[in-house]
C-alpha cells in the first residue's frame, strides 16, 4: 500500500507542479474512489501531501530566482485564501458531525465535477472571454476568501480554482497563473493544517500512509518543476485539461458510489 500511495502522490504532484493545481484535486478523488479511508482522512492526507509538494516549488522557485509571483496581488489572495481555508474547514467539520460521511463525500464530489467541468469550458473558451485586472488589496482579499472556503472544503488544496481565477481577475498568462496558484496554496495549506492541529481536529491516519505520500509529494514537485521549465504555455494548458476530464469522470464515479452507498 505504501508504494502505491508513493505513486499516485508522485504523479499527482507532478502534474500538480505544471499546471499550478497542487495534486490535491488529483490525489483526493483518486483516494475517494478507492473507498481507503473516510473522506475526513483522506482529506488531512491530501492537503498534508500538497503542502509538502506547495512548500518545495514555490521555495525552490524563490531560491532559484525564478518566481514569477506577483506578490502585490498574490499575497492578499493568499491571505485570503487562508481565512477562507479556516472557514471551509469550520464548515466541513459541522457538515461532518450532522451527517453521514457517504453524504459529504457525495456532497464534495458532485461540486468538485461540476467546478471541473466549468474549468474545462472555460478553458476552452477563455480566448473569447474578456479578462479583468484587479489590483486592489480588498478585492483581492474577498476572492481569496471564496478560493480558500471552497478549496479547504473540498479537500483539494486550491486546484483548478486558482487558475480560472487568476486567469480571469488577473489576465495572468497560464505559466505565471501556475506559479502564484501554488503560491496561495501553500499559505492556505500552512493556515489549514495550524488550525487542525490547534483544534485537535486531526483524523485518524496511518503514518505508514501519510509519511509516502509527503515524499510522492516532494519528489513530483521537484519532477514537476523541471518539466514545467521545458514546456511551454500550450502544452500546459492540454495537460491540464486533461487532468480536468479526468477528475471529472473520476468525481462523478465518486458521487454514484457514494449515493448508492
Amino acid at each position: 500500500m505504501a508504494v502505491f500511495l508513493l505513486l499516485v502522490s508522485f504523479l499527482a504532484s507532478v502534474g500538480g507542479a505544471i499546471c499550478g493545481i497542487g495534486g490535491g484535486v488529483i490525489i483526493k478523488p483518486a483516494l475517494d474512489a478507492l473507498n481507503l479511508a473516510g473522506v475526513s482522512t483522506i482529506s488531512f492526507l491530501s492537503g498534508c501531501t500538497v503542502l509538502s509538494m506547495s512548500c518545495y516549488s514555490v521555495g525552490r522557485a524563490l531560491a532559484a530566482r525564478e518566481s514569477l509571483v506577483d506578490f502585490k496581488t498574490g499575497t492578499p489572495l493568499a491571505l485570503g485564501a487562508a481565512a477562507g481555508g479556516v472557514a471551509g474547514k469550520s464548515l466541513f467539520s459541522a457538515l461532518t458531525a450532522l451527517f453521514s460521511q457517504q453524504s459529504v463525500g457525495l456532497c464534495q464530489s458532485m461540486c468538485l465535477a461540476v467546478l471541473t467541468f466549468m474549468t474545462i469550458c472555460y478553458t476552452l473558451f477563455q480566448r473569447r472571454i474578456r479578462t479583468h485586472r484587479l489590483t486592489h488589496p480588498l478585492p483581492c482579499v474577498a476572492v481569496g476568501l471564496g478560493l480558500g472556503l471552497l478549496s479547504s472544503f473540498l479537500g483539494i488544496g486550491g486546484g483548478p480554482i486558482n487558475l480560472v481565477v487568476l486567469y480571469y481577475f488577473f489576465s495572468m498568462p497560464t505559466k505565471t497563473a501556475a506559479q502564484n496558484s501554488l503560491y496561495i496554496i501553500l499559505l492556505s495549506q500552512i493556515t489549514s493544517l495550524g488550525t487542525t492541529l490547534l483544534t485537535g481536529a486531526v483524523p485518524p491516519f496511518q503514518l505508514s500512509w501519510l509519511v509516502p505520500m509527503v515524499v510522492g509529494g516532494i519528489t513530483g514537485g521537484m519532477a514537476g518543476r523541471n518539466i514545467n521549465r521545458h514546456i511551454d504555455d500550450r502544452q500546459v494548458e492540454r495537460l491540464f485539461l486533461g487532468l480536468m476530464v479526468l477528475i471529472t469522470l473520476i468525481s462523478l464515479f465518486n458521487a454514484w458510489r457514494f449515493w448508492s452507498a
